[in-house]
């Protein structure tokens, strides 16, 4: 299966991300992880990507799509793959799709995890990673909003869109995740 999960800064993804992996058995593409792994390498990827990265904002669609096409072609995705932090606009979707139909396959489903704004800061507070002092995270979530919330509108197009409930304890969102995915491999969601 070929899942994508969406969600803004702080709805937890990347718990749900770990749990979902473990589930399904497929390589977890975190755009976030090679850009960070990108950015500690030095890479001319790495590079390019730092002052976006330090200001809050979304990397430019050339170098993450340069580094997803490579990373969707090794032998480990064939099977299927959990895409997280990619796509993030309309044109990284589009493009994913063109990438996909080429080695003749598709995206299975789409997981957003909804959660509101105060919920978000309030994880943020708590958390306390160097990445989300409070302008830099109200920076992250702007973007969100405006570049990648448009996407749960193109997957709802394509059937493929679940909007999950991400308040709850870990557990309880899983679950509902799981549900999602059982309509994915039904096909019922199209």
């Amino acid at each position: 299966m070929r899942i994508i999960l969406i969600g803004p800064p702080g709805a937890g993804k990347g718990t749900q991300c770990q749990r979902l992996v473990e589930h399904l058995h497929v390589p977890h593409l975190s755009t976030g992880e090679m850009l960070r792994a990108a950015v500690r390498a030095g890479t001319p990827e790495g590079l390019l990507a730092a002052d976006y990265i330090a200001q809050g904002q979304l990397v430019p669609d050339q170098i993450i799509v340069g580094m997803v096409t490579k990373r969707l072609a090794a032998e480990d995705c064939r099977s299927g793959c959990l895409l997280d932090g990619f796509p993030r606009t309309l044109p990284q979707a589009a493009t994913l799709d063109d990438l996909l139909e080429r080695q003749a396959m598709s995206v299975d489903g789409v997981i957003e995890l909804a959660v509101p704004r105060d919920e978000l800061v309030r994880r943020m507070i708590a958390r306390k990673r160097a990445d989300d002092n409070p302008e830099i995270f109200s920076n992250r979530i702007i973007s969100f909003e405006l570049q990648t919330a448009p996407l749960l509108d193109y997957y709802t197009r394509q059937g493929k869109l679940a909007s999950i409930d991400g308040l709850g304890t870990a557990d309880e969102i899983f679950e509902r995740i799981k549900a999602a995915l059982r309509t994915f491999s039904r096909g019922t969601h199209r």
